[in-house]
């Protein structure tokens, strides 16, 4: 490939490897037994260590190397000096040896918003359900999902002490999505995947008017992503306020890149341009195939209890 790579492939390469570091700091934490829990606005809104260790070590080195960049993380935290062991400098080099879509090829950098969810699933990590534990990192432009990075600290935990801890996901609009096998759920069963920790009667309904065959409830929108790429569940259905823009700009971009959908329960997409409220106030609705058969499946009543924003 001729030249430098684009500016939006080095920030995803980057990203790649920084989602990783985090993911490291986040099994250490967890192996060293003091997970630093405090609640933030309840018992279901939780932040540990890890949380604001992997943020802190996302944002950092990424505006270290793409100052210009906005990069928005989940956690609230000081400013303060970051330790230089918390810095990731490296890029995925499978990323960089990849062709940028042309529509993406002259973005600059300061064009670019960086939505981080430093530990997606911190309630399921606090209670041991380490599956569900997800770092995202998702990359907008012109206020769209154009790619993201989903980084699993403890794929493959449950496969004894012998097993190698982790993977990483990323995908990218106009390149496709890699580090998994696509599939879909197999003979066209309806699996519908939600809330296990913020349901009420909305929630309940939206789901069972998609007459599932089965549901599934995990914690983190990008593990219920994940099962939709994997062929564990046909659609993700949450028909509530709750979830943010870092929860689902990495997730969706990595959806869409495999030809998926993620819109609010309306249908609406969602926007991811650096001044846009931080809450998905409309809920989601997520699908890897027939986005608009279940969208025509959510009730009337749940589409007035979610006014669309």
């Amino acid at each position: 490939m001729a030249g430098s790579p684009a500016v939006v492939m080095r920030l995803l390469a980057s990203a790649f490897a920084v989602a990783e570091k985090a993911g490291c700091l986040v099994r250490k934490v967890m192996h060293s037994g003091n997970l630093g829990i405090v609640e933030k606005t309840g018992a279901n809104d939780l932040q540990t260590v890890a949380d604001r260790l992997a943020q802190k070590s996302i944002c950092a080195s990424l505006s270290r190397q793409f100052p210009k960049v906005t990069i928005i993380g989940e956690e609230d935290l000081p400013p303060e000096t970051v330790e230089e062991d918390l810095i990731e400098n490296g890029q995925h080099e499978e990323i960089l040896q990849k062709p940028c879509p042309a529509e993406y090829s002259s973005v600059r950098e300061e064009e670019l918003v960086v939505w981080v969810d430093p530990l997606d699933g911190t309630k399921e990590y606090t209670e041991g359900l380490l599956d569900h534990v997800t770092v995202l990192i998702g990359i907008a432009y012109n206020g769209k999902a154009i790619a993201g990075v989903i980084n699993q600290p403890f794929f493959n935990y449950q496969l004894g002490a012998d097993a190698t801890l982790g993977r990483t996901l990323w995908g990218m609009l106009g390149l496709g999505a890699f580090g998994f096998q696509l599939q879909e759920v197999p003979g066209g069963h309806c699996i519908v995947t939600t809330t296990r920790s913020h349901s009420n009667k909305v929630v309940t309904d939206c789901v069972q008017a998609m007459e599932p065959d089965d549901v599934i409830r995990v914690g983190g929108a990008g593990n219920k992503i994940i099962q939709l790429v994997e062929g564990k569940a046909s659609a993700y259905v949450f028909a509530s306020p709750g979830c943010k823009k870092w929860d689902t700009c990495a997730p969706e971009a990595i959806l869409h890149a495999v030809g998926g959908k993620l819109t609010d329960i309306h249908g609406n997409a969602y926007r991811y341009d650096a001044d846009v409220k931080h809450m998905n106030s409309a809920g989601v609705l997520a699908t890897l195939r027939d986005h608009q058969r279940y969208l025509s499946r959510v009730p009337a009543s749940v589409r007035q209890a979610l006014p669309s924003a």
